[in-house]
């Protein structure tokens, strides 16, 4: 589990960058009483034309299906048959240039291409288009054929491209789950610091608890070292991207399978009955967590052979996303808030640097961050940015990373059409300020300071959650979402400190982090343990 562990740590900065493909809306109507309209995805080139943005402004053109041909001679249609319509024809054997000459010189008002591989930007140079003045989309043939059967053989079209929407409710959802995991991760973190004390106070139950115990403490100068193996992590991807995202996927499967038993298992010890037992190897196993593994690991599988299905997959790998978030932030130990500046700051510096400063240093001038999460293919898919909107087409040659939490968009655009959208937050946005707010909620414990710093840190991971977005709203472009909340949940956690004068004790860890077993808690006025006596 440790190695596991280790693997996706070092992908805790990869988030997916957005999309800059002109997308646009093809509506059509049928002649039927009352008329039957839907709606389409195109792909056009705004270089080349300016689409309008609503239906308003939108002039309607009679269409003409000649997919039978691919419009590279002109003799291959009648004439007058395209005479102020718009027309269809088939994607191939000549440039898309030569067909809309073709189509602009026998009279038509709209060239539609229509394509059966996947729909790709269209990129022929400029220049040559400048004598060329109809609207010229690539369409997919499969819609074609689905509005003969819709909307009958008389259809009338129109292209309009509204613009995005500014801000999006995904944006909320992804806001919900990120704060609920980062608060209920540092709360448990806090229920297990709190079974330490008591388990340390009680002479019987220690040996028991510490053969339970799967913590994992970091001190400054394993920070340093994890941070190092990070940054060779990102640089094998972005040379071995098509070998290691393989076992990336393999490791999300057997990491989120245990996370989400050990999630599962803490809810299911708190329900008193269904606990019968069978002997196995010489232990006595619960027959309900033998139910529960079982259940865990078909999660797991069922994700990976379905990760690709967008429509309803992105749920399972949220579910599984969440339970390796929470049980990370609960089993990785930040012994002091020493080790929690160094590990947030290199933390930033490494997202910071491989976002924004490697463009500088690789040939083709795209940072490796981008490069590794678009993926080998994904030249058309790439910009600066973290915490992203990404659409992501069904049939992509290439895997993703599932490194992230994703929720599609949901409000409606050219890009609910054309793919499924979604607003992306990685998992580095989620357990690097949660293992703060974890030190902050076991510091409470320690000290019985009445969840004081847990609050304040978990508000500060909320407000800068909110001044990111409000950043990627105002910047149009992704944002590397360390850069707001490190420096909130930081600034907040070391002013409650400097203000309860407690920043010494703070910043050096109680003194339980570096003690024995052989000293003994004190206990506070409620007997609960808190500090340590010698």
């Amino acid at each position: 589990m440790r190695a596991a562990g280790l693997l996706w740590a070092a992908l805790w900065g990869l988030l997916l960058p957005p999309v800059t493909a002109d997308e646009g809306i093809l509506h059509a109507s049928g002649n039927g009483v009352p008329p039957v309209t839907k709606d389409y995805c195109i792909i056009y080139n705004s270089n080349w034309m300016s689409l309008p943005q609503s239906l308003d402004n939108a002039t309607f053109r009679t269409l003409e299906n000649l997919t039978s041909t691919v419009l590279c001679n002109s003799s291959e249609v009648p004439s007058g048959l395209m005479k102020d319509k718009a027309v269809v024809v088939m994607r191939g054997n000549c440039s898309f240039l030569e067909k809309a000459r073709i189509a602009q010189s026998l009279g038509a008002k709209m060239l539609l291409i229509a394509s059966k591989p996947r729909l790709s930007p269209l990129s022929d140079n400029k220049t040559d288009f400048e004598d060329v003045t109809l609207p010229v989309a690539l369409i997919r043939y499969n819609d074609i054929v689905d509005m003969q059967l819709t909307l009958g053989n008389e259809v009338n079209v129109t292209l309009y491209s509204p613009p995005l929407p500014e801000f999006d409710f995904s944006m909320v959802v992804i806001f919900l789950i990120a704060v609920f995991t980062v608060a209920l991760g540092g709360y448990w973190s806090g229920v297990a610091e709190l079974e330490n004390l008591k388990a340390i106070a009680s002479p019987g139950e220690r040996e028991t608890r510490r053969k339970k115990e799967e913590n994992v403490t970091f001190t400054p100068v394993t920070v340093i070292l994890f941070v190092v193996i990070c940054c060779v992590m990102l640089v094998l991807l972005y040379f071995f991207y098509k070998w290691l995202v393989y076992v990336i996927i393999s490791v999300f499967c057997l990491a989120s399978a245990m996370s989400l038993y050990n999630c599962l298992a803490a809810l299911i010890g708190e329900i008193p009955f269904g606990q019968c037992r069978i002997a196995c190897c010489n232990k006595n196993i619960e027959v309900r967590l033998i139910f529960l593994a079982v259940f865990c690991i078909a999660a797991a599988v069922v994700w990976a052979v379905f990760r690709n299905e967008d429509r309803w997959a992105w749920i399972l790998q949220d579910i599984l996303g969440v339970a390796f978030c929470l049980n990370f932030i609960k089993t990785l130990k930040m012994p002091n808030f020493k080790s929690c500046v160094i590990l947030l700051g290199l933390l930033l510096l490494y997202d910071v640097f491989f976002v924004f400063i490697t463009p500088f240093i690789t040939k083709n001038g795209a940072s490796i961050m981008v490069e590794v999460a678009a993926g080998p293919f994904g030249n058309s898919e790439k910009n600066d940015g973290n915490l992203v909107e990404v659409p992501t087409e069904r049939s992509a040659p290439h895997e993703k990373l599932p490194v992230v939490i994703r929720v599609p968009r949901l409000e409606y655009s050219a890009s609910t059409l054309c793919d499924m959208p979604f607003s992306l937050l990685g998992f580095g946005d989620i357990i690097v300020p949660g293992l703060l707010v974890a030190y902050c909620r076991r510091f409470d414990v320690q000290t019985g300071s009445s969840s004081v710093y847990y609050i304040s840190c978990t508000i500060a991971y909320a407000i800068g959650m909110v001044l990111t977005f409000i950043v990627l709203a105002l910047m149009k472009m992704g944002q590397p979402a360390l850069l707001y909340l490190v420096p909130c949940t930081l600034i907040t956690s070391s002013l409650v400190a400097w203000r309860r004068k407690e920043m010494k004790k703070f910043w050096k860890g109680s003194s339980y982090q570096v003690s024995d077993s052989s000293r003994t808690p004190l206990l506070q006025d409620d007997g609960t343990p808190g500090l340590y006596r010698k």
